[in-house]
């Protein structure tokens, strides 16, 4: 595990001055770190979120979101490894892992347009245009994505998808999330798009140019961001990406004040 820069520090307002007196319990979440071979080795798909909103406004993030209760569902027809896979790589109930699993696939599509699903266990859809009005109704929830898949005969590909991290928001803030961090790559003929209204921009970056860009001040990332970003940018192709081993294990930063500053540091 890296150590956090003794520069981060946090933008005024992220962090309450006072702490709830019972920490909020986390509320599951996924988020999916797109990645594609470029001329100069990885580039990693990142959103800028719209300014004002309620948590992160204004970082620039992976595309994700939290655990929809309808993600749960047994019945979204599902290929590669099992919900007890994923559950022993991220610590927590098959039930729970599965959602997990699903709200990647659907949080990465509603986000980006990107569909981690095909018409069979060994297909992946490579246009994904003539999902847009099922891609709205997911935004909009009016329909589950057991539904959606269902609709149009998909396949969830959980095979396309590799565990790699577990980020807790720190007990100090209101909204918490216990968010599992997903690698997936980019399915050729698919594109990544920034059409939500969460995100104020949307660009492909080497993850060494976008940690540049947070050090000119150009970008804002979240403490998970900025390290997960540092361990991308030590690997040459995305296939070295996929074959790295992993041990995930759940990590809990700690909010420190220094005087008007805000640090995150890692217990």
């Amino acid at each position: 595990m890296r150590e956090l820069p003794d520069d981060l520090v946090l933008p005024p307002g992220v962090v309450p001055d006072v702490a709830p007196e019972v920490p909020v319990t986390p509320r599951d979440a996924a988020t999916v770190m797109l990645l594609r071979d470029g001329d100069a080795g990885v580039e990693v798909f990142l959103q800028r979120r719209v300014q004002g909103m309620a948590f992160a406004g204004g970082m620039t993030v992976f595309p994700g979101g939290g655990v929809d209760p309808r993600d749960a569902d047994a019945s979204i027809a599902w290929a590669g490894p099992p919900a007890e896979w994923w559950a022993e790589r991220f610590a927590c109930p098959p039930e729970t892992a599965r959602a997990l699993v699903c709200a990647a696939v659907r949080e990465t599509f509603e986000e980006s347009g990107v569909l981690l699903a095909g018409p069979s266990a060994d297909a992946v859809v490579a246009d994904t245009s003539s999902y847009l009005e099922g891609r709205r109704a997911l935004v909009a929830r009016e329909v589950s994505l057991a539904r959606f898949l269902g609709d149009e005969g998909l396949v969830l590909r959980a095979d396309l998808l590799r565990p790699w991290a577990n980020w807790v928001t720190p007990v100090e803030e209101p909204r918490r999330y216990d968010t599992r961090f997903f690698v997936a790559v980019l399915p050729g003929g698919q594109r990544a798009d920034g059409w939500t209204t969460e995100a104020a921009d949307a660009v492909w970056q080497s993850p060494s140019d976008a940690l540049a860009d947070w050090r000119d001040g150009r970008r804002m990332l979240m403490p998970p961001t900025r390290v997960v970003l540092s361990e991308l940018a030590e690997f040459a192709g995305v296939s070295d990406v996929l074959v790295a081993p992993r041990a995930v294990e759940k990590i809990v930063p700690k909010v420190v004040r220094d005087g008007d500053e805000v640090r995150v540091v890692l217990p």
